[in-house]
């Protein structure tokens, strides 16, 4: 039986998730059973089916996998982008890149997470950390 109403309420995966933000930390949930790290939070590992999740501090550090421009007429703001992460510890997680240029960001691009703000909610955002080299 589902309870979908759990998932966004106080005690829910992505109410602990936004929390952890609320609170500026970087956490991800890692499960006790396989030691697999997991996001986006969920109520069982993606890896091996086990509710035993745990919520962990990460590195923040990560490798940039894909990117996208998101394009904006002038009066709505600047470009922005879109951008996968792969984080040290494994998931993919979709993130903004905000110390450099949307043009100037390459797959490869070492990154470091923080939480920042995104229209004007916590959210884990990342910035270059290798200089702009692949």
């Amino acid at each position: 039986m589902s309870n979908d109403g759990a998932w966004f309420s106080g005690d829910g995966p992505y109410a602990r998730y936004q929390q952890a933000l609320k609170a500026g930390e970087f956490k991800i949930q890692k499960c006790e059973s396989c030691g697999g790290h997991v996001y986006y939070p969920r109520a069982v590992c993606n890896h091996c089916g086990s509710p035993q999740l745990v919520w962990v501090k990460v590195s923040g550090k990560g490798t940039i996998y894909s990117t996208s421009i998101v394009r904006q007429k002038p009066e709505q703001g600047p470009d922005y982008n879109i951008t996968l992460v792969d984080l040290e510890e494994g998931p993919r997680m979709l993130t903004r890149i905000i110390n450099i240029a949307p043009e100037a960001i390459r797959i490869g691009m070492q990154v470091e997470g923080e939480v920042g703000d995104v229209d004007g909610q916590p959210a884990v955002v990342f910035r270059v950390t290798d200089g702009g080299r692949n």
